[in-house]
């Protein structure tokens, strides 16, 4: 006996059917990105395709995603080795700044220092010269019955230097002194160099230790070239103190 199927909502879907359906659900995951993503180059290589008779479906295998952890690890190392050398490297920069900075002050204090040694350095009014008349010496040339400095050995035109540094109070003619300039030392003291037969200085001029401030001469009340040199306490006259001791408490070999 021959049975037909009659139509009807228990009628089993024909196979064309089926595959168009599983088509379009295929196509429907590929929009939604899924299938896209999982087909990506970096996983393709990867994914295994499991046959189920009617589609194709693709899974993720554990070795993918143990890459894509070790490729994180890399990365993170990788940005913390630059991060590391990006510190050293700001550090050794640090480093090398302050380096130059104490040398450069270093150098800085040793500049001053040496300023400041010159500066307070005391020489002979004449390089090389000797005392010919001592401090007090008594006699009928001098008007206040003795020697009120010494004399220093010079012929004319000699060279004669600030003894240490100071300010020029007097530069002009100084009656019996001749050609005369006095100068206001650093530490409050006046030192007179007398006779000159030129003047290299003005009043107010700062001098230094050893720089030329006259030429020796035999100008005003002498008999013959030479230096006439005192230490007084102030710029005036009759101020004089002991020129050598003077000097030999600066330092200088008299």
């Amino acid at each position: 006996m021959a049975f037909t199927c009659g139509p009807g909502k228990h009628r089993r879907p024909s196979r064309v059917k089926r595959s168009t359906t599983n088509a379009v659900g295929v196509a429907a995951l590929t929009t939604t990105g899924v299938i896209g993503t999982l087909a990506a180059p970096a996983l393709a290589a990867d994914a295994s395709v499991e046959q189920t008779g009617l589609t194709q479906a693709i899974t993720l295998g554990d070795n993918v995603a143990a890459q894509i952890d070790a490729q994180a690890v890399a990365q993170k190392r990788a940005a913390d080795e630059a991060a590391a050398r990006k510190k050293a490297e700001e550090a050794a920069r640090k480093r090398a700044a302050e380096e130059a900075k104490k040398e450069r002050e270093a150098k800085e204090r040793a500049a001053r220092a040496a300023e400041r040694k010159r500066l307070n350095t005391f020489v002979l009014p004449i390089t090389g010269s000797y005392i010919s008349t001592g401090y007090k010496t008594g006699g009928s040339l001098w008007s206040s019955g003795s020697h009120t400095g010494v004399d220093f050995h010079a012929a004319s035109g000699t060279s004669v230097h600030a003894v240490g540094s100071g300010t020029v109070v007097t530069a002009g003619w100084g009656g019996a002194y001749g050609n005369q300039i006095v100068l206001k030392m650093h530490d409050g003291t006046y030192t007179m160099y007398g006779h000159l037969s030129s003047i290299g200085v003005s009043v107010g001029q700062t001098v230094t230790p050893g720089q030329q401030i006259g030429l020796s001469g035999s100008t005003g009340n002498t008999t013959g070239p030479h230096l006439h040199f005192e230490a007084r306490t102030t710029a005036e006259y009759g101020s004089d103190m002991d020129p050598v001791a003077y000097l030999r408490s600066h330092g200088v070999n008299v």
